[in-house]
């Protein structure tokens, strides 16, 4: 199969990143976390991986991969939980760069829908094959027209994995509350993390878009009383990255294991269900 050429400072470049940690994190530890997409997406592409390879030894990047595998893992728990009462409802990754999630739970019948902005799905559609049953969506998630083509008669589950960080609060509670109105049965599931945690981990992303404060971006310390935003959304939460799993698995170090328990009890990072009643 012809390799697909990825530019230096390019949109593709910036998804390759997240793409090649959870390849990472499938090669160092399989009995955890397996994600066959990465491994075989990163092997179509024409791209220099000299210097993500370099850090392959690296403890903290060892545990971002770990994160990013571990917050994949969640969703799929989660969406997979809800296939279960509701085989053909739709899956909407929101916010989905080069994720896969809606394949990796896909059971024969559910329909899968991918939004990004256009320039992402561009991308997406020269690197990743529209299945059946799977649609493409190129829409400013804050621009709700993206909702009109998303059925929810079957059931619906919307899911956005590092994606809310970069938000207002007040424009993931909007979200949320269009959701509920528009997708009775539906559910959301989402990441977020403490101020602190948005502060350590968002720094260096956060400075490079010119955003020196965090104060106005999405953020919860505490879930289930900062986002009881209506009575007809239920709110739960668990632990980013032991809620699911203990990561109790070959290859895992007891200071991976450490750092992960911190993350969640210091960090506040969590994986938020919101039930739309």
């Amino acid at each position: 199969m012809k390799k697909i050429k990825i530019e230096k400072n390019t949109v593709q470049e910036t998804l390759i990143i997240p793409l090649y940690g959870r390849k990472m994190c499938s090669e160092k530890f399989p009995k955890l976390y397996t994600d066959i997409f990465a491994k075989e997406l990163c092997d179509r592409l024409d791209y220099d991986f000299s210097e993500l390879e370099k850090k392959n030894n690296s403890f903290l990047y060892e545990f971002g991969s770990l994160e990013a595998a571990m917050r994949q893992l969640d969703m799929i728990w989660e969406i997979k939980a809800y296939l279960k009462k509701r085989p053909k409802a739709t899956i909407v990754n929101l916010g989905c760069g080069l994720d896969e999630t809606g394949k990796a739970c896909d059971n024969g019948l559910c329909r899968i829908v991918n939004v990004d902005f256009p320039d992402v799905i561009s991308a997406r559609k020269q690197l990743i094959t529209e299945q059946e049953r799977e649609k493409n969506i190129a829409c400013d998630l804050k621009d709700y027209s993206w909702m009109d083509e998303v059925d929810g008669s079957n059931g619906v589950i919307f899911f956005a994995a590092g994606v809310f960080h970069y938000f207002k609060m007040d424009e993931v509670k909007s979200l949320a509350l269009e959701l509920s109105k528009r997708y009775s049965g539906g559910r959301l599931v989402f990441d977020s993390v403490g101020k602190l945690g948005l502060k350590l981990m968002m720094a260096t992303a956060l400075k490079n878009m010119g955003i020196n404060n965090v104060d106005g971006l999405f953020y919860v310390n505490n879930p289930k009383k900062e986002l009881n935003w209506s009575e007809r959304i239920k709110v739960t939460s668990k632990g980013y990255m032991l809620g699911y799993y203990d990561m109790k698995s070959p290859g895992i170090r007891f200071s991976h294991r450490l750092l992960a328990k911190m993350a969640d009890k210091i960090i506040k990072m969590a994986i938020n269900k919101m039930e739309f009643e």
